[in-house]
């Protein structure tokens, strides 16, 4: 099967540069809807979705593949390969930030730049580091997926955005993990919040511009500025949204400093 189908990979837009926009746990390219016009005159756009997510073909979803975080940066290069993408833009949302982290460092070449929105290079607090969650909180949370997918979609999703002003934002995210296989659902869980990317951080040799959210349950403050610490070449901007996706709750200001740094 290609790439092309497996992911789900659109592209379109008038520039010659790549932007590839990387949606995060469950969730799909459309996420990226109030983003991307912003950038279509300039960049050719590039969205698609990880296997298992979206609209992507879920029967080549292979549990060991997708056992760690490798597998989902693969799925970013075999698309970049596929394309024949050089030097591209790299936007990737929560887990996805990681995920283009790896990528860039296997193959550099395909990238130019990151844009990490709501990074994290761990979820689980260890001794001096603060990543918001103890590693108790972490299994009660897969337990309740297990037991429970959609009331713990239905609790989590609204959390996570934030926001409360606006409740069709945290519905859209309960609808959006609530139409993913609960099963690969879990496993891509496990697998982000069990991850550990702290040590593959000072390996990152392109610019990055880190969005790092106010109240952010999933990325707090501290790991945002601990991101900052370990990439040299990173640019820090402490956004003014509240909650962890503000591609959708603060299009806006995330365009805007999308654009300064790519100084558009």
């Amino acid at each position: 099967m290609s790439v092309i189908k497996r992911n789900n990979v659109r592209v379109f837009g008038q520039g010659e540069q790549a932007m590839v926009f990387a949606h995060g746990f469950g969730c799909g390219q459309n996420m990226w809807r109030y983003i991307w016009p912003a950038f279509e005159q300039d960049y050719k756009i590039v969205l698609f979705d990880y296997v298992g997510s979206g609209n992507s073909d879920v029967s080549t979803y292979n549990y060991e593949r997708y056992g760690n975080l490798n597998g989902y940066a693969q799925d970013v290069i075999d698309i970049c390969l596929e394309l024949g993408l050089k030097k591209c833009v790299f936007v990737g949302h929560s887990v996805s930030s990681m995920i283009g982290v790896l990528a860039s460092i296997k193959e550099p070449d395909c990238f130019e730049s990151l844009i990490l929105i709501g990074p994290s290079a761990r979820y689980i607090d260890d001794h001096e580091y603060t990543g918001g969650f103890q590693h108790q909180d972490i299994e009660e949370l897969l337990g309740t997926m297990e037991k429970n997918y959609i009331g713990w979609a239905n609790f989590l999703a609204p959390a996570i955005m934030q926001n409360d002003e606006r409740p069709e934002l945290g519905a859209e995210l309960t609808e959006s993990f609530c139409s993913t296989d609960p099963i690969i659902a879990k496993q891509f869980a496990q697998v982000t919040f069990l991850s550990d990317n702290r040590r593959d951080l000072p390996n990152v040799t392109h610019p990055v511009l880190i969005l790092q959210c106010s109240q952010d349950i999933i990325a707090p403050v501290q790991v945002g500025e601990f991101l900052h610490r370990q990439m040299s070449t990173s640019v820090y901007r402490l956004m003014q949204a509240t909650g962890h996706c503000p591609h959708l709750s603060a299009p806006e200001e995330t365009v805007k400093l999308m654009k300064e740094f790519l100084d558009l």
